[in-house]
């Protein structure tokens, strides 16, 4: 089996070949959802993500592909995310996903790597051909969806007594970056599960160049923040379009800050998501989020909010 590594950024017609194996294997494995999007699709493969750098393979033209990002960020360099290995359905058992995943391997270990991590569907092909290399399931978690009305806003958001709940679109402004960075550190006590990958230190610049390069890849963003009258922002959420002209939107994190929790501000910036994406973006029919499994108050408060749970999923990792 021919595996090619791809050139950054890839060509038109490897972004078309590489659409093209995605698209086949989503609808076989995820029938119910919207095939990928070309715009996020070329996005993602030409624009540099900035926590690492990304290799890219194609098995056989169009028979498979891959994708690995190795981490450059400060204590993250032992390890590394496998971002894609899809093979098109009908050329399945026929060693390329095996080909592909050694040429992966021998990539890790070239580059030192001592562990690597995947996001994997449960109960499909992608779990099966994941444990049968060894990976086990370090962080499990489910994918929930919220159904958004057609016929106007959801819902609006609850009275945040002490809190003004303010918007952002695109890059956290620069008045409220340093804020805004401060509370995305209280993530850290978001459940990781074993995962090697280390957590990082949030400052307004790594918040600023993680948004942009959403932008750039050709995605919106929009930040529900509740904040004080001291300035501090006390929780928000994120939500994105990784293609504006889509149906669907995909929940990044949502946090409240240890000090401000039991007010039910994680209720009321992400219904207040919710009715400002529907207004902003009319065609938005479904936003998706993920949430672990030991992370019982989110899973409530999405439950709450009408999230219901789609298909589980996890975090894999393979130790070298």
């Amino acid at each position: 089996m021919m595996i090619n590594t791809l050139a950054l950024p890839p060509s038109d017609v490897e972004v078309d070949a590489w659409l093209a194996v995605l698209t086949s294997a989503a609808a076989a494995d995820l029938p119910q959802l919207p095939p990928p999007s070309r715009v996020e699709v070329a996005g993602r493969l030409r624009i540099v993500p900035a926590r690492g750098r990304p290799v890219l393979w194609a098995a056989g033209g169009d028979a498979g592909v891959a994708a690995l990002l190795l981490f450059t960020e400060e204590g993250n360099t032992h390890t590394a995310f496998l971002d894609v290995l899809a093979v098109r359905p009908d050329v399945r058992r026929q060693g390329v996903g095996t080909a592909l995943w050694e040429r992966v391997r021998e990539e890790l270990l070239a580059q030192g790597r001592t562990s690597v991590a995947t996001m994997v569907d449960l109960g499909g092909p992608g779990q099966a051909f994941a444990e049968s290399l060894g990976f086990e399931n370090v962080l499990p978690m489910a994918w929930y969806a919220q159904e958004l009305p057609a016929d106007g806003p959801a819902q609006a958001a609850p009275a945040t007594p002490g809190y003004e709940l303010l918007t952002w679109h695109g890059l956290v402004p620069d008045a409220w970056a340093p804020a805004a960075a401060a509370a995305h550190a209280a993530m850290e006590d978001a459940p990781t599960g074993d995962m090697d990958e280390r957590v990082q230190t949030w400052t307004a610049e790594r918040l600023h160049i993680l948004q942009q390069l959403i932008l750039d890849r050709g995605g919106e963003m929009t930040t529900v923040a509740a904040v004080t009258p001291q300035g501090e922002v006390a929780a928000y959420t994120e939500v994105v379009l990784p293609d504006p002209a889509g149906t669907g939107a995909v929940q990044y994190d949502t946090v409240v800050v240890p000090a401000h929790r039991g007010d039910g501000l994680g209720r009321a910036v992400k219904r207040h998501m919710a009715a400002q994406a529907v207004a902003r973006h009319p065609r938005l029919r479904r936003i998706a989020t993920t949430v672990a499994d030991e992370n019982t108050p989110m899973r409530a408060v999405n439950e709450s909010l009408g999230y219901r749970r789609e298909r589980g999923a996890g975090i894999f990792q393979l130790k070298l």
